[in-house]
Order: structure tokens, then C-alpha cells, then sequence
């Protein structure tokens, strides 16, 4: 399996002014995956510490925070050298050693020759538990669900992902019903790695929706054991809530379709917990299109979206006679799949911001608002061949952006007013 990812952590390896990077990202996202892959092909040795299973390691930063003493430790413990030119030690789940997070400032400070990487699946939970954190001595890299193209590698289907990666928008009228065929195959799959892998190897679709349903009980089962008490019953509302959110016609959350008379803060601090956990995500309505978008954000009106559209299809009971059905897909539901689809890759493609935008009425929205390199570029997605978007022409009549891209089923083509994007490369359009 090849996750683009390991192009950034080659960069953090060979970067002048490097720091202990933290890797984050939701849990099953393929974190551990990538660093040990990384470990191989890049270094002589990797040293390898899970403090969640390694329970007779969690002390290790208690005594003090010198590195010396700390690498010392872990050679005596492993009975290995390490030697920091060419040596990879990875503190995976750091956040169950007490003082763990701390540790890397000082590494940052006293011994930098270390190549040290650290995967937290809790860190913005953590955060607000007020654990010390490094300000200024740490990288960060995020990690998402495998993207469209990832997903192409990983079954096989490299000409397809080689035209992504080449943005060869020429070819695509050849392969269209080759990559609408593959698009319903993520729909229904996503992009959790061992979901994926399982399917590239064994083509199983009911041992994908038994994968799926494994994760989504893991992820249930991390709210009793890492959340706050009092708030774990309003997780669970959220969470089994956000099927019925996107199926609406009007996307945004509405508390009380949750329970009936629910206020924003009875559920704040719950909803908080499950975006920092990278299970779910969020992006705010702005009200004008204008830099920086974040100035413009309403607080009060946001979309949620699951991390993956697989997790998805499992939570919402997608019948696998849909990915039969062909197109049906696309459209069931609302069209959710397919906003949640965009969402997925827009984020995995890491765009600098991700808003949508209503008028003050609600008569009018554009999903998706996006600021990248200096740009403000309206989204529209659409989920089948039928492309009028009333909504969307107004707002670029109004507002005149350089750039709007709508995206749906239909072929690549550039209009005066705007592009329309295939579904299947918007994630890589931006690259």
C-alpha cells in the first residue's frame, strides 16, 4: 500500500532545522502503518515503543526528561544501540506516558541528532486536559483515510491513478465509466487502510462491512474510555445523529433533529470531542467570500461529515445492491455520499480552509468555500449528471471569483463562468 504521506516524512528527514514530529490522526487511519514503512525503507533500524501496550515503559519519562538518560533506557530495555544517525524511535500512543509529550521539547533542545516521531490518535482531547505541550519545539503531520487516489494504488488500478497523478484531463473521456465504476467501489469501501487492503486482496464485500463495523465499535468504544464521564451519553446522541444530519435537504446541524428542544450547549463540549478525535469533521458556514475566510465564519452554523464515506455507507445500512445499481449511488440519500465524498478529499488534500456559504435567508448555498494560495474558490458538488445549480451561478454573479469549480458525474470541461470537475479527480485537481 502507498499513502502519499511518506513523501512529507522523507522531507522532515532530510530538513535542516528538523524537530521530534508528531504524527496525528483519527485511530485506524494507518498512523503506525506509515511510520514503520518509513522506518524500513529510510533507516537501518527502527525502535519501536507502543506506551499503550508496553505498560512497563509508561514511567519512562517520570524520573526526569533527559534524553540521555532516556535513550540509555530504552537501549537497555530493547538491548539494542541506538545510534541517532540512522535509528528510528518511534513513541507510538504517547499520550499514555505521563510527561511523554513534555519529553520532546527537550530532545528538540538537547539532542536533535535523534530522529524522533510520535503518533497521538488523542492528542486534541489531551489537549484540553491541559497536558504540557512542546509550543514551537514539535513538526506536525496529519494523516487522513486513504484518498480516491491512494485508494486507485491499493486495488490495482494504477493507469487510472496514473492519469490523477499526471493531471492528464485529456484522457478522462477514454476511462469514464472505468473510474465511475471505481468511484462507487469507495463510496461503499472508503478509505480506512485495512478495509481497503482486505478488498485488494480478497474482493470480499461482506468481510468490507464486517471491517467497517469493527471500527465504527472501536471508535464507539473509545468514548467510555477516554472521555469525559458526564459527556459520553451526548457523544453517543452526536455520533449516531450524523446520518439523519446529511440526509436532510439542508445539511447543516440542526440540534434538535438530535432531540427535540436540544441546545447548542448541551452538545458543544461533546461535538468538540469528537472533531479533536479526527472521527469527525466540521466546517462553519462564512458569510462573505472574502480572505481570510475564517474571519467570516459563523460559529453558530457548521456541517459535521464523518472521516471517511465508507464508515458512512456502514453506519447509514448502505445495501451493496447500490454499488449493482450503478449510478443510484450517487444520488441516494440526498446526495450525502457525495458532499461527504468532497469533503473527505478536500481535507486528505489538505486545503488551507473549507467553509461553505448560505445567504443570511438560507435560500441560497454553495457547498463548499475553500481558501487555497491566496484564493477564495467556490465548490459546488453535484451528485449525478443533472449539473443546474441555481444557487451556485448566483453566488458567482454576485461575488465574481477567478476560479469556480463545480464538480459532479459529468465530463471535464471549462466554461466561461466556471470548471466542471469530475468527481473522481477533485481530490487531486488542487494538488
Amino acid at each position: 500500500m502507498y499513502r502519499t504521506k511518506i513523501k512529507e516524512l522523507i522531507k522532515w528527514k532530510l530538513s535542516r532545522d528538523r524537530k521530534p514530529l508528531i504524527v496525528q490522526g483519527a485511530r485506524q487511519v494507518g498512523k503506525t502503518w506509515l511510520i514503520r514503512e518509513f522506518g524500513k525503507t529510510e533507516f537501518a533500524q527502527t525502535l519501536y515503543v507502543n506506551f499503550e501496550k508496553e505498560v512497563r515503559l509508561q514511567n519512562l519519562f517520570l524520573q526526569d526528561l533527559n534524553p540521555k538518560r532516556i535513550i540509555a533506557t530504552l537501549e537497555a530495555f530493547f538491548t539494542t544501540k541506538i545510534n541517532a544517525e540512522n535509528t528510528l524511535i518511534v513513541f507510538d500512543e504517547i499520550q499514555s506516558a505521563p510527561k511523554g509529550l513534555t519529553s520532546l521539547k527537550y530532545f528538540c533542545e538537547e539532542a536533535p541528532e535523534y530522529f524522533i516521531t510520535a503518533s497521538d490518535s488523542l492528542l486534541g482531547m489531551n489537549l484540553h486536559n491541559k497536558v504540557s505541550f512542546p509550543v514551537g519545539k514539535v513538526n506536525f503531520m496529519y494523516m487522513f483515510p486513504l484518498s480516491f487516489y491512494e485508494f486507485l494504488l491499493a486495488v490495482g488500478e494504477l493507469g487510472l491513478a496514473g492519469i490523477l497523478e499526471k493531471k492528464q484531463w485529456n484522457l478522462l473521456p477514454v476511462f469514464t465509466e472505468k473510474f465511475k465504476e471505481n468511484l462507487r467501489y469507495y463510496y461503499y469501501i472508503g478509505g480506512m487502510p485495512e478495509v481497503v487492503n482486505d478488498f485488494a486482496i480478497n474482493r470480499d464485500w461482506e468481510n468490507v462491512r464486517k471491517k467497517q463495523e469493527e471500527i465504527l465499535a472501536t471508535y464507539e468504544n473509545d468514548f467510555s474510555k477516554h472521555a469525559p464521564l458526564e459527556i459520553v451519553p451526548r457523544l453517543n446522541m452526536v455520533w449516531q445523529n450524523i446520518p439523519a444530519q446529511l440526509t436532510k435537504e439542508n445539511k447543516k446541524f440542526v440540534y434538535g433533529v438530535m432531540k427535540e428542544g436540544a441546545r447548542a450547549k448541551d452538545f458543544e463540549l461533546a461535538i468538540q470531542w469528537l472533531v479533536d478525535s479526527g472521527i469527525l469533521l466540521k466546517t462553519y458556514r462564512i458569510s462573505k467570500p472574502d480572505m481570510p475566510l475564517i474571519a467570516y465564519q459563523d460559529l453558530s452554523a457548521f456541517k459535521l461529515f464523518f472521516n471517511d464515506v465508507g464508515l458512512l455507507a456502514a453506519k447509514s445500512n448502505l445495501d451493496l445492491k447500490t454499488i449493482v445499481l450503478g449510478n443510484d449511488i450517487f444520488t441516494e440519500f440526498k446526495g450525502a455520499f457525495t458532499e461527504q465524498f468532497v469533503m473527505q478529499q478536500l481535507k486528505a488534500a489538505e486545503i488551507n480552509y473549507i467553509s461553505y456559504w448560505t445567504n443570511e435567508r438560507s435560500t441560497s448555498e454553495v457547498d463548499f468555500v475553500i481558501q487555497q494560495e491566496g484564493e477564495i474558490i467556490p465548490i459546488e458538488a453535484k451528485s449525478a449528471e443533472n449539473t443546474k445549480a441555481k444557487s451556485f451561478k448566483l453566488f458567482c454573479e454576485k461575488y465574481q471569483p477567478k476560479t469556480a469549480i463545480r464538480t459532479s458525474l459529468s465530463n471535464y470541461r471549462q466554461e466561461e463562468w466556471m470548471t466542471n470537475v469530475p468527481l473522481y479527480i477533485i481530490g487531486n485537481y488542487f494538488d
